[in-house]
């Protein structure tokens, strides 16, 4: 006789309200402790976190892996399938760079890469830089997030994360005897540049909040750190980097309704950086140093989709600034480019990206694309004085495809098509571009997948994806992941919802502040039509999104919980009200321009309140719900996923599991290793697949 199975037991957290008052209003959080007050010295030691904390997280983990596994074979599956279509053995195209060429490579097997060069023009001998894959051995978490060789190509620097928590540390090797130096750069954020004489570094320094609050330099093989630039406003962003043309290192702050630069010519390095124009509210500009001038790319005088600008050198204020290219109503200018002769822009039109190339003398020209729905991106360089352009193309059936292109000739090569090693024919497959429309009027524009033969009349599963924040835009890129689905029947779209730029900058500014319940309403808008195409049915729909795409997970789970039979929140930016309330999170005071600030502005507290999906959970039937977070992320906090899944599991009556994944040993991204990540993806796209009941997962929750 088999002894009967006990049934699953969910942890239950134990509640302990908190009451907040604020601008006259209360609120009370049952799950706030759940959050370590000693949040910042455990994203450097994550064995510090609170003993009652980790149980809880503990046994949540454990719950999880109990109802999940009947998709163990699945996962499996699910995981070879993705890293059989992933080439082990794989390469960068080879980046060439005065008598060298740089390139990245893995080797079969390996989690991490190895970046290397070899002399121009040549098979070899290959001299391995840094072996990322024999550094990271047998270490829990281990990231290298930049490598730059020098100029002068004699020195090699790179930003190592340790625990995931984005807290860097920056080493630099000497690239003929192939030492470490002594003088490591601790506290980074990750971002630091070469001056282009190689005799300096330039960093950005984190500080205990973990926001960029610095710009240091320092000699190149070690020495005292030298302050550059001191941010005084907490709610800016820094960065540093070199001018294309190598003239000027340019420091830049800002956040997402204004920005500002500094400049700090070559010939001078050690001078105090100079104002090239002065932060305004809502002035977002970016100058690029070009024959012999700036161009500035800018939304000055409601150039809402930008345009350009010119200024001379030593007259760089705003007032000073004269048209170049004026601004088009839907054409996004997104960034501009420099090489010697030429001038060159990408754009987006319609939801499509596009290049655009101008000479010196004056005509211009876009390269050609013909597919319905594509990705492109400039893949970049070291050279300056060069015609050859980079770029990559994809989309959601053509594996990403390398091109340099020659803007003299205006005639390209192809360098490299990514390689399937299990095989892989477009024509398998049916990718379309159409458009939903909003109650307001708005054409949504929405990418879908699907193999050749999948019936669309609504029996198919569907995976919905969506973002929607910070002006980021969900490209029609091609995924080897998403045919794991798409081979099982399913099909897969992308909602390009507002808060996005998939159409203009203007799409960014009415999906944010108090127009974010767009971002919602059109993401349940395209679910509509879609069904209404034929494309899924309520019920068999599954939702996913993650980071500020996972508060758009919570939202529309609280608004229409009957569409869905499952909704993936990955790393979920979910507890907004109490986030943007923490000025001690590292990205609070910098996206109040985003969200609206609820310490100070009684109207973006009660605009926030009204959406915020932790704040609006009740009772309800909620689909399937599947959490997910890391220990050490610094972006969005272990404790937001983990209170969602505490609140919503004594709130839904539908009886279908509330589910918590907390990485113990990673952050934002997930695990670092490439191969650890497609596990990750294994067990949401099972979660995905058990949600809608398919037998192969055990059949339903």
């Amino acid at each position: 006789m088999t002894e009967p199975v006990a049934p699953l037991t969910p942890p239950v957290a134990r509640i302990e309200p908190k009451t907040i008052e604020q601008l006259g209003r209360t609120r009370v959080d049952n799950y706030a402790w759940l959050k370590d007050e000693n949040w910042q010295a455990v994203m450097r030691d994550p064995t510090l976190l609170q003993p009652e904390i980790r149980s809880y997280l503990d046994a949540e983990n454990a719950y999880r892996e109990q109802v999940m596994a009947p998709t163990a074979a699945l996962q499996e599956r699910l995981y070879q399938e993705m890293r059989g279509r992933t080439k082990e053995d794989d390469s960068s195209v080879p980046a060439p760079d005065g008598p060298w060429e740089y390139y990245r490579r893995f080797e079969t097997g390996a989690q991490h890469p190895k970046y290397a060069r070899r002399p121009r023009g040549s098979e070899g001998p290959e001299q391995v830089l840094l072996d990322v894959d024999a550094q990271a051995q047998g270490k829990t978490f281990y990231k290298v997030i930049s490598a730059q060789h020098s100029p002068d190509h004699t020195m090699l620097a790179y930003a190592v994360d340790e625990q995931g928590s984005e807290i860097y540390t920056v080493y630099v090797k000497d690239l003929a005897s192939g030492a470490t130096l002594p003088a490591s750069i601790a506290n980074c954020t990750g971002d630091f540049a070469w001056a282009p004489d190689s005799s300096l570094i330039f960093w950005t320094f984190r500080d205990d909040n973990g926001r960029p609050a610095k710009i240091y330099r320092r000699l190149a093989r070690g020495g005292e750190d030298t302050l550059v630039y001191d941010e005084p406003d907490d709610g800016f962003f820094l960065g540093v980097g070199p001018t294309e043309s190598r003239e000027f290192m340019l420091i830049t702050a800002g956040n997402g309704s204004q920005s500002e630069y500094y400049t700090i010519p070559a010939s001078n390095l050690t001078a105090a950086p100079t104002l090239f124009s002065a932060r305004e509210e809502d002035l977002l500009y970016t100058p690029t140093h070009w024959n012999g001038r700036w161009y500035v790319l800018t939304n000055a005088d409601n150039a809402v989709d930008f345009k350009v600008m010119t200024a001379e050198p030593g007259r760089t204020a705003r007032a000073n600034w004269r048209e170049f290219l004026p601004h088009q109503e839907g054409r996004y200018i997104l960034g501009l480019g420099a090489a010697k002769d030429y001038l060159v822009r990408v754009e987006r039109s319609n939801a499509l990206p596009q290049i655009v190339i101008h000479h010196r003398g004056g005509d211009e020209h876009a390269i050609a694309l013909t597919e319905q729905a594509y990705n492109l991106e400039m893949a970049g360089g070291y050279e300056f004085d060069t015609t050859n352009l980079r770029y990559v193309y994809e989309s959601p059936t053509t594996p990403m495809q390398w091109f340099d292109y020659d803007m003299a000739a205006r005639t390209q090569v192809l360098r490299k098509t990514q390689e399937i090693p299990s095989r892989h024919n477009p024509a398998d497959y049916l990718t379309g571009r159409f458009f939903a429309t909003s109650s307001d009027g708005k054409r949504i524009p929405i990418t879908v997948l699907f193999k050749r033969g999948t019936p669309l009349n609504g029996t198919a599963p569907l995976l919905l994806y969506g973002y929607g924040s910070y002006g980021i835009s969900m490209d029609a890129d091609f995924s080897i992941r998403r045919f794991s689905l798409v081979d099982r029947g399913w099909i897969y779209a992308i909602a390009h919802v507002r808060g996005g730029s998939e159409m203009g900058f203007g799409w960014f500014q009415d999906g944010r502040r108090f127009k974010k319940k767009n971002t919602f309403s059109d993401f349940i808008t395209v679910a509509e039509e879609l069904i209404g195409a034929g494309y899924g049915r309520a019920g068999n729909i599954v939702a996913q999104g993650g980071s500020a795409g996972g508060l758009l997970m919570g939202a529309i789970a609280n608004m229409r919980p009957d569409l869905w039979a499952g909704v993936i929140g990955q790393v979920p930016f979910i507890d907004v009200l109490n986030t943007m309330s923490d000025t001690s999170l590292p990205l609070t005071p910098p996206e109040w321009p985003e969200w609206g600030n609820p310490l100070e502005d009684a109207e973006a507290y009660d605009y926030i309140a009204s959406y915020c999906p932790y704040t609006n959970i009740n009772a309800k039937a909620y689909p399937a719900m599947l959490s997910t977070g890391g220990l050490t992320d610094p972006r969005v906090t272990y404790w937001e996923p983990a209170k969602w899944a505490a609140k919503l599991r004594p709130h839904t009556t539908s009886g279908r599991p509330v589910l918590l994944k907390i990485n113990m040993g990673a952050g934002h991204a997930g695990s670092a290793g490439r191969f650890e990540f497609l596990r990750e993806v294994a067990h949401d796209y099972a979660f995905a697949i058990k949600a809608v009941g398919s037998e192969e997962a055990g059949g339903p929750f």
